[in-house]
């Protein structure tokens, strides 16, 4: 075996290295409409989807359907005595188009709970990872034991009508979503709670309910939860679990199939377990310094230690988003409300303060502020909730609301499987001396 993978290691750097000489040469030589590069380097700025649920402006970051994060805040529905908006309306707004009313939220919510149930096959699965798998894992095994639920596997199983898929995806997101925070909290209760359950209060929002069963009772945790919901349920189809949970629907894999899929790409170090990599940074650079209230000149130091190690700042810089993610914005004014003198919320925002300046005199990074990522795990300590791998379940539970309403949408009209065109680095070779097309059907 080692033969072989050092054979393989001798091959993938000798082409490595092809490849970034042909990228400086070449790079910017264009293969139908796209360029080289973007071919070789994920794709990256290349328009070739359609998301109707969200979009993302490089320059005022994301908007559903529309409206921006400070917009929702302001005009979708809100629980009793409360001031976060309920998730519940932001996926109403993404589904429909529309700014739901207080009625249309209450029912959604009632529809929920209705669906919340869960089989118990589904916890038999969960509980037969030991407890040290990842959350994630356990997460995502779930959504695969409820596949047995699905209406649309079922249906189509029968036959059906390719004008009725939309409707049958439909009915799968609405019991997925409604049974993803019974799931979660299951999770959580179980490898981090001794396995001590707490049933849903089906008095509750979506967010609230969730809360809940993880065992908080702070009433300002139940606002954090309804707003985390709402600002990561989405962020337009080109990221990884957008993608790739259209990507899969595309097939006419069901919503429990897709969403997983979806899922497995948010477990990824460069996606959603970003959350819990910026925490686990803090804290190390907390014990490194010896102090819980690092100054701005000690982080100032250790950032540049970490830069120097190769390393990056984790939770600073966004593919897409050319200034302060709003996600980051509107936690940021969270913590201002509920704990402004808290060391570790503080010390994020000295990191805000820092960060930038550091890595814009690099001169190599275009997005030097934090996006989402940044700033939630701190909210998240504050209440006590210091497990921070847990923190990827939550994006997961928040991030079905979009990409499950962009499945009934990819149905309804009708979109077909994805299938791009990949080319070889040999196709490009000859390609580029001359000698024929690279691209085909």
């Amino acid at each position: 075996m080692e033969v072989i993978k050092e054979r393989f290691k001798a091959k993938a750097e000798a082409a490595g290295a092809e490849i970034k000489d042909l990228l400086k040469e070449h790079g910017s030589k264009k293969i139908g409409e796209v360029s080289l590069s973007q071919i070789y380097q994920g794709m990256r700025g290349i328009t070739g989807m359609v998301t109707e649920t969200s979009l993302l402006d490089p320059q005022e970051g994301i908007r559903f359907r529309g409206y921006s994060i400070p917009e929702l805040q302001e005009k979708l529905p809100k629980a009793k005595g409360g001031s976060e908006p309920l998730p519940e309306g932001i996926f109403y707004l993404m589904l429909v188009g529309e700014i739901p009313t207080e009625e249309d939220v209450q029912l959604l919510t009632s529809v929920w709970q209705r669906r919340s149930h869960v089989p118990n096959h589904v916890f038999d699965v969960i509980d037969a990872f030991p407890l040290s798998a990842h959350p994630m894992t356990m997460f995502v095994a779930a959504i695969m034991a409820m596949q047995t639920e699905s209406h649309f596997s079922r249906a189509y199983a029968k036959g059906i009508n390719k004008k009725d898929y939309w409707g049958y995806i439909f009915e799968d997101s609405m019991d997925l979503i409604a049974r993803l925070p019974r799931v979660a909290a299951y999770v959580y209760r179980r490898k981090y709670k001794n396995n001590e359950h707490i049933q849903p209060d089906g008095l509750l929002d979506w967010a609230g309910n969730l809360a809940h069963m993880m065992g908080y009772e702070d009433p300002s945790f139940f606002e954090l939860m309804r707003l985390y919901m709402t600002i990561h349920a989405d962020h337009e189809g080109g990221n990884v679990s957008a993608h790739t949970t259209h990507l899969v629907g595309s097939s006419l894999s069901d919503p429990y199939l897709s969403f997983a899929a979806g899922m497995n790409g948010l477990a990824g170090p460069l996606h959603g377990l970003a959350n819990q990599e910026v925490i686990k940074w803090i804290f190390e650079m907390r014990e490194a310094l010896n102090t819980a209230k690092p100054t701005p000149e000690q982080i100032a130091d250790y950032v540049n230690s970490t830069l120097a190690s190769g390393k990056v700042v984790p939770g600073y810089g966004h593919a897409v988003l050319r200034k302060t993610d709003p996600r980051f914005t509107a936690q940021m004014e969270f913590g201002k409300k509920h704990m402004p003198n808290d060391p570790l919320v503080q010390t994020v925002w000295n990191i805000y303060d820092t960060v930038p300046p550091i890595l814009t005199a690099l001169g190599k990074v275009k997005n030097p502020w934090p996006n989402v990522d940044a700033h939630s795990g701190a909210l998240l300590v504050h209440y006590g909730m210091n497990e921070y791998e847990f923190y990827t379940v939550l994006f997961g539970v928040s991030r079905a609301l979009g990409v499950l309403a962009s499945l009934c949408w990819d149905r309804a009209l009708g979109f077909a499987i994805e299938r791009p065109k990949s080319v070889t680095t040999d196709s490009v070779k000859a390609w580029l001396k001359g000698e024929g097309e690279i691209w085909g059907d």
